[in-house]
This record gives structure tokens, sequence and C-alpha cells, in this order.
């Protein structure tokens, strides 16, 4: 068994629903055996592209599912709400990165392979990404650092 911590965002059409079919998507899937959601938040966009703010939060997914299947899933779930991929960092109806996973014990598991690298590998440096990860995470730490000293640190660097 597995928990999986996905970053979830939308910035075109109505984000708020292509997050809901997201979540109803992966509630429905084979081998989840529960979905949970932070709050959404909206964030401003992330890299070099000019677009629209985005919708974002944490989906919290426990299933038997390995991670480069669920990769497979979270990447049909962005094809069925309409995810093109023209732009590298450009706006798009859904977004599904896994940040995090744990194995049935609560320890983290590492992927790094071709497809699939986690922990993702800018998480630690995203507000949009630890603030709703906090939020369904609150003991979350990385590398010996809380959750909540890392969005300290971030926030004093934006201010």
């Amino acid at each position: 068994m597995y928990t999986y911590y996905i970053g979830i965002g939308s910035n075109l059409g109505d984000r708020e629903s292509y997050l809901t079919f997201a979540t109803s998507e992966l509630t429905c899937t084979e081998g989840v055996h529960s979905v949970a959601h932070s709050s959404w938040i909206e964030t401003p966009p992330w890299g070099p592209v000019e677009q629209g703010p985005f919708l974002n939060g944490i989906v919290k997914v426990v299933s038997s599912i390995e991670p480069v299947d669920m990769l497979d899933t979270i990447l049909h779930i962005e094809r069925l709400a309409g995810r093109q991929r023209e732009i590298h960092w450009g706006p798009r109806t859904l977004d599904l990165d896994i940040v995090w996973i744990e194995d049935g014990q609560g320890h983290m598991v590492r992927v790094n392979e071709h497809r699939l690298v986690v922990p993702h590998p800018y998480f630690w440096e995203r507000l949009f990404v630890l603030e709703p990860l906090q939020e369904v995470y609150p003991d979350f730490s990385y590398q010996g650092v809380p959750i909540r000293v890392r969005l300290e640190e971030l926030r004093s660097v934006e201010s």
C-alpha cells in the first residue's frame, strides 16, 4: 500500500471543475482506497510563460497502485481533462504531479526513472506545493526540516 501526495493545478477554463473532476476520477480508479484533498488556493503561475493564475492543491491518495502505474493513471486523467502539452510550463486545464510517496509503514519511497522522479525535484522550493501539503500532512518533514520551518524560510525570501 502506498500513500501518494499529488500536486494538482489548473489555470484554464473552469479551474475548480477540473480539480473536482480529477479527484472524482481518482476516487473511481481500481486500486485506490481513499482520496482526500487540501483546500484549493489561487497562486500566480510558476515559470517563464505569461499566463493566468492557477488554482492549486494537494490530493492525498491511498492506493495499492505501483508508482509508475500511478503516473500512467494521472496522465490518463490529464488527457481526459483535455490537457495538451504544447508549451513547457504553459497554461493547462489540469496538471497532476506525484510530489511524495510513502509506503505502508510511512517511509519515503524514492523513484528515479526516466519518466518519474520522486520526491518531485522542485517540491521543496514551491509555496504552492508546500502550503496545501502542510494542510493534509501537518507533521511532514524533509531532510530533517519540518514543513512549517521551510514555509517560514520561503515566505521570508518572498517578502
